[in-house]
């Protein structure tokens, strides 16, 4: 009889994904306050985590269109969510979104809708050729497919020491997008937030592939913001993002290539403004931007526990439209109950360019 029990869990559960393309017209809902994970995933009987939801899209056979919808409430993540359609086919118009399900240009929105992505999982050990301890890291959202789109989280890091000792680093990775052959993935509409002691937000968005976009996002207290590495990041943008209190760079185009487009972002109080590959091989250049307050302007290397060295300053030009300073800080609205927390103060310096999380700005 226990045997015959067993079985019936095992198959139930074998069925539900492989049924999984039938539910709920490819929607899946994720609530951390009210979810189970054996639940349907429907809006009256969501989810718990965004793992469970990563592991239902992973074991999902078929094409189109797919979406996951997160609650506001804080996830705790105590493992990385895997998003790795195998057998799934998305495409540029029937895409893997995973996103709030109120989203900042909606008229109940406000920043307390945000689902709050937090990771409390442990780290790998990595250790140097000598067998020396040198660090370890995690990842929170993990996607290796094409087409894909987050949209409207607050993701901030990991409550870790993350230097213990001399040239050992501890990291968290919030969203990472790896794989092959990797083509369009967009972030948008996401606050990321970190403090550089207690909640130590390493790097936002770590992303190999081409057709790259972030877009009307904000980093708050970051150490680094983007970083495009390993395959030629072609045809890819960041715009329309406001980063405030940057510890590390703003971007590390490692693997952009010289189409990479730069435009319509705020930046105040950077540690480095943008860090290239250590043979500077590529030329880049900013559009109708506002940089106030930065150390360094072009470093070229680098790596998790460093900068690299300052490069040509000639690789990274800036528009007639920029506006660069390299002293001063802007006007940053951080009351909690006012719809623009942690945007620019309106009226004021870069108010103008429409950074920040909300795409209708008129």
């Amino acid at each position: 009889m226990k045997k015959l029990t067993v079985y019936l869990v095992v198959l139930c559960t074998i069925m539900s994904y492989r049924s999984f393309g039938q539910i709920i017209d490819n929607k899946i809902y994720v609530n951390p306050t009210i979810g189970i994970n054996t639940n349907k995933g429907t809006k009256e009987n969501p989810l718990k985590s965004l793992s469970e939801a990563a592991k239902r899209v992973s074991a999902a056979e078929g094409e189109g269109a797919i979406t996951v919808f997160l609650s506001s409430g804080v996830y705790g993540m105590s493992e990385t969510a895997d998003f790795n359609a195998k057998n799934w086919k998305f495409s540029k118009t029937n895409r893997l979104v995973i996103r709030a399900e109120i989203l900042p240009d909606d008229a109940n929105w406000s920043p307390a809708e945000m689902p709050i992505m937090i990771s409390t999982m442990p780290f790998s050990v990595e250790k140097n050729d000598k067998g020396e301890l040198t660090g370890g890291q995690n990842f929170g959202i993990m996607v290796q497919n094409s087409h894909v789109t987050i949209q409207g989280l607050r993701i901030l890091g990991e409550p870790v020491h993350e230097n213990p000792s001399k040239g050992v680093l501890v990291r968290n990775y919030p969203i990472m997008w790896e794989g092959k052959n990797l083509e369009d993935f967009r972030v948008t509409q996401c606050l990321f937030m970190g403090n550089k002691y207690a909640l130590p937000n390493h790097l936002g968005i770590l992303a190999n592939g081409k057709e790259q976009e972030i877009d009307h996002c904000v980093f708050y207290g970051v150490k680094d913001a983007v970083v495009m590495w390993n395959s030629p990041a072609t045809n890819s943008s960041m715009h329309h993002n406001l980063i405030v209190d940057s510890y590390g760079a703003i971007v590390w185009t490692w693997s952009a290539t010289g189409d990479f487009k730069f435009y319509n972002n705020v930046v105040s109080n950077a540690n480095v403004l943008w860090i290239l590959n250590k043979d500077e091989k590529e030329s880049f250049s900013m559009e109708n931007s506002v940089i106030v307050g930065y150390h360094s302007y072009l470093n070229k290397g680098g790596g998790p526990q460093g900068f690299g060295e300052k490069a040509n300053p000639e690789k990274l030009k800036a528009g007639k439209d920029v506006l660069l300073k390299k002293e001063g800080k802007l006007e940053i609205i951080e009351d909690q109950t006012d719809k623009l927390f942690l945007h620019i103060k309106p009226g004021t310096l870069g108010s103008n360019i429409g950074a920040g999380l909300f795409l209708n700005t008129k």
